[in-house]
């Protein structure tokens, strides 16, 4: 996902951020130090992987944002599994640097801390929309002092740790990953994927680029489904020739309206019921925040949400596949409606659900192989490829499409039962009638275990092409809607109301006994927005020079500075 920046920021230096912290260079290199010793509990004069795991544990930082082996990796320059403090040091100046530019950026009044208006601003502009009560526990999370703002101290203590990019979804999501793949059988739910960064773009781009994806691998669906389907003997060519045979070229693209018309509601359902359960979790948990979930609790929330989906469009799944196996010599293939009608008449509506138990049992399995291999695989990529960076969209683009075709490998003879579920009719006394026990028996017993397998071929065919035209066509499709979802915020927030959520959000920082002031700098006159009780050095935005310090838990006035209480 694109990370949009809050505004350009000014060039800093370390002078910038000894000022912000109101340190000289000598204490923050004994800070540094204290930190260093901190984790060399043994006093080796080095950090590794089981010493900055322990650290973090007696910091008491929740498990979901333990990064010990990503911290590691970037604080070990020269690569030898251990990190020195030298290496220490380096990692912390450039950490502090990039919190200090990002902290500058939101902070747009200049008055060195960041108001809780400011931080819903930067958020919006990142396309994460949050209301009033989660702006304030994402305040409260930070605000170690409770006094409703955040300066850069509290930033960097809750970002210092943090071995990744400081964006500002980064921050929001303390890494979350988006992996958007479909091969066309199982379509993942996308980690991070929430109402706060528009479900309606990747809706929108994910469902258009699923249908132009299953529209270029038409020809192998279809021929998977025949292969699948025969009892005898199947050989792809001969397959091809009677689809063409039969069909021409529009055989080989019979079933797919279907089959795309499937790509928006199923993953409208599956994307909507993910979140459901995810809440339905964290409450089972007595925990908050819906990121918190776990492994274990992303693979049940997308399993069960799987379920729903699948089970909500299966007789569309049906009729795909009744319109894919029709036998017609004549060329004259029945249309959706003239099928399920025939289907109603002849077999009930119970026939529409013919398959679905072996298709649920995949769901399951499939998120479990696919998890555990996408996290084995990036892992490796970023062991032995990237050197230890964080892995891009391409690579986890590669990581996904390999890790599903695992797990549509594995639970592939499902998918063979599945569709010769479907295919059967109920008048048909055909060698592959029969329950879900019945059709396993029957292909175990006259094909062997090569039966369950029959089609994957060109199933695996379609990974690459498939989840190719899917990524780059959802890039595509997402730099398009951008600027148009975009305006989603000004047309759900208009001028009026976004100013009254903010005067709203501006009462969390107001106390009888605290206030803003408009200081006027002594240098150049430019005026500063100044916070009553900032517990930061304010500089002036333009000239640099130094307004204001703390103390004694207020912001103490540079002699020569003269400020007006704004209201009055």
């Amino acid at each position: 996902m694109e990370a949009h920046p809050v505004r350009k920021s000014r060039p800093v230096s370390m002078d910038h951020v000894l000022l912000a912290l109101r340190e000289t260079r000598e204490e923050r290199e004994q800070r540094i130090k204290s930190l260093f010793s901190f984790f060399d509990a043994a006093n080796v004069g080095y950090l590794d992987y089981s010493q900055i795991e322990a650290g973090l544990s007696a910091l008491l930082i929740p498990s979901e944002y333990k990064y010990a082996r990503d911290l590691l990796n970037v604080c070990d320059s020269n690569k030898d599994g251990r990190v020195d403090y030298v290496e220490f040091k380096r990692y912390m100046d450039d950490k502090e640097l990039e919190l200090y530019r990002i902290f500058q950026a939101i902070d747009v009044e200049h008055n060195g801390c960041i108001l809780p208006e400011e931080l819903y601003d930067a958020l919006l502009k990142a396309g994460i929309e949050i209301d009033d009560e989660e702006l304030a526990l994402f305040v409260e999370r930070v605000d170690k002092d409770n006094n409703g703002v955040i300066t850069f101290e509290e930033w960097r203590d809750f970002l210092l740790l943090y071995p990744h990019e400081a964006t500002m979804e980064n921050i929001y999501h303390y890494l979350e990953r988006v992996c958007l793949v479909d091969i066309g059988e199982q379509t993942v739910i996308p980690e991070g994927i929430s109402k706060h960064v528009h479900a309606s773009r990747y809706l929108i781009a994910g469902g258009v680029a699923g249908a132009v994806s299953r529209t270029a691998t038409a020809p192998l669906d279809i021929l998977k489904v025949i292969l699948q389907v025969q009892t005898t003997s199947a050989h792809i060519i001969p397959a091809i020739k009677d689809i063409y045979r039969k069909g021409k070229l529009k055989g080989f693209f019979r079933g797919n309206g279907l089959n795309v018309m499937k790509v928006a509601p199923e993953s409208a359902i599956r994307f909507y019921t993910y979140e459901m359960l995810k809440k339905v979790i964290v409450k089972g948990k007595g925990g908050e925040d819906k990121a918190e979930i776990g492994a274990l609790g992303r693979l049940l929330a997308g399993g069960l949400a799987g379920a729903v989906a699948q089970t909500s469009i299966y007789p569309m799944d049906l009729v795909k596949t009744r319109l894919q196996t029709y036998n017609c010599n004549t060329g004259k293939f029945p249309g959706i409606g003239v099928m399920s009608r025939e289907i109603w008449v002849h077999e009930g509506p119970r026939a529409f659900y013919r398959g679905l138990v072996p298709s649920l049992l995949g769901i399951i399995p499939y998120a479990g192989i696919d998890l555990a291999a996408y996290e084995t695989l990036k892992d490796m990529s970023r062991k032995h490829i990237l050197q230890d960076a964080d892995p891009g969209p391409l690579v986890q683009l590669g990581c996904g499409t390999v890790s599903g075709a695992l797990g549509a490998i594995c639970v592939y003879p499902l998918q063979v039962v599945r569709t010769r579920m479907q295919a059967q009719r109920a008048e048909a006394g055909t060698a592959n009638g029969g329950g879900m026990s019945d059709v396993f028996r029957r292909t175990l017993l006259h094909e062997g275990l090569r039966g369950f397998y029959k089609g994957l071929f060109p199933n695996l065919l379609k990974v690459i092409p498939s989840a190719s035209i899917t990524y780059l066509g959802a890039q595509v499709l997402l730099s398009s809607c951008k600027m148009v979802l975009q305006n989603d915020i000004d047309l759900l927030n208009p001028p009026a109301e976004l100013e009254k959520k903010k005067h709203k959000l501006k009462r969390l920082v107001q106390s009888p006994n605290s206030f803003f002031m408009d200081v006027k700098c002594q240098g150049c006159f430019n005026i500063t927005t100044v916070f009553s009780h900032s517990q930061t050095v304010v500089v002036c935005g333009n000239c640099q020079t130094v307004l204001c310090q703390p103390t004694g838990g207020r912001a103490r006035l540079t002699e020569g500075c003269s400020f007006r209480r704004k209201g009055d």
